[in-house]
This record gives C-alpha cells, sequence and structure tokens, in this order.
C-alpha cells in the first residue's frame, strides 16, 4: 500500500513540476516572418509571406522536446509583392480563402537532432486537408530580455511539401514544355518568442 501511495505521490510530483516550469510564449510579429518559396516557369523562385499569424507555444527551456505548438495562419494575409497573383493564390484555384480563411498547425512530436537543432514532426491543415510534415531547424535560442523587459527566444525552422498534397492543384503548360507553378513548396519560419506574463 505505502509502495502504491509513494508511486502515485511521485506521478503528481512529475506533473505539478512539468506545469510549473512549463512556459507560455507568444509571436513577436514585428520580428518574425513566415514565408515560402516556389518555382516560377521552371526557372526562377518566386517567394511570399503571410502576414498575419498567431500561436500558442509551451515550452521548458530545460526540456525543449517535450514543447507544444499550435499556430494558426491568417491566408487571406498572403503577400508575395503582386496584387493580381496575391487575389488568383485567394481565390478556389488555389486556397479558396471565403471557405477555408486559415491554415493550421499542431505539433506532435520534437526530436533533438544535435545542440540547438530539433526536427518537429506536426499536423499541417490547409483546405481541410491535413498532412503530416517535417520542420527541421534551429531553437530555442538563449533565452535574453529584451529593452522592455520581456524574456525573449528564438526559432528559426524549414519545411518542405508538394502544394498538390493539400488540393492546390492549379496550373498551366508552358509552350516550351513544363509548368508555370512548381509543385514543391519551400516553409521558411524566423520567429521571435516573447514569454506571456
Amino acid at each position: 500500500m505505502k509502495i502504491g501511495l509513494t508511486i502515485l505521490t511521485i506521478i503528481i510530483g512529475g506533473l505539478m513540476t512539468n506545469q510549473l516550469y512549463a512556459s507560455e510564449w507568444e509571436i513577436d510579429p514585428n520580428h518574425s516572418s513566415i514565408e515560402f518559396a516556389v518555382k516560377h516557369m521552371m526557372i526562377s523562385t518566386v517567394k511570399g509571406e503571410f502576414k498575419k499569424y498567431n500561436a500558442s507555444i509551451q515550452f521548458d527551456n530545460a526540456k525543449p522536446e517535450i514543447a507544444k505548438i499550435e499556430a494558426q495562419i491568417d491566408v487571406s494575409s498572403i503577400d508575395t509583392r503582386n496584387s493580381q497573383r496575391d487575389e488568383h493564390l485567394k481565390s478556389a484555384d488555389f486556397f479558396d480563402v471565403t471557405k477555408y480563411p486559415q491554415m493550421t498547425f499542431k505539433s506532435k512530436k520534437i526530436t533533438k537532432i544535435n545542440g540547438n537543432k530539433y526536427q518537429v514532426i506536426g499536423d499541417l491543415t490547409i483546405k481541410g486537408v491535413t498532412k503530416e510534415i517535417i520542420l527541421e531547424g534551429e531553437g530555442f535560442s538563449p533565452i535574453l530580455k529584451n529593452p522592455w523587459g520581456k524574456m525573449v527566444t528564438g526559432v528559426h525552422a524549414t519545411a518542405f511539401l508538394n502544394r498538390k498534397d493539400y488540393g492546390l492543384t492549379w496550373n498551366a503548360a508552358l509552350e516550351t514544355g513544363g509548368v508555370l507553378v512548381g509543385e514543391e513548396v519551400k516553409i521558411e519560419l524566423n520567429l521571435e518568442l516573447v514569454k506571456k506574463d
């Protein structure tokens, strides 16, 4: 009986310790970016970004591998520095923002590769389609205090996906062969995180 109580006490204590040291962080949009890149006409790379997004991030800086990440991106905030192209991307040919205004990401597993390099596996949902993706990068950086007294840290990560997996299938054939828009999309995250009070 005493052994059972001891084990239960250890388990409860461990859960309380995790809750005590797990901190919640949010993205500082003024010092962060969520960007993407895709081939155009198979010869050049077009880049863009999403301007509006938010995330709930919980982690213990002593154990980053137990972090939990949930993010939402406002798809209508897409910006490729060309308004006509942006409107096309928002249309039913691509993101169909009227029906699917957000894309979401939820982490499932975080694995340390070496040093502060990590691999994050999670579910990315676009246009109602959920697929598992792998993010690889660096983070969390050393925690510092910014000039306004807030604790901050940084994360950099990249991932690759096939846009057709998410129903983004529109394309146009070129007279010389090939297609107008590449299928592989590179995603790059540069995030500055601020610890919530």
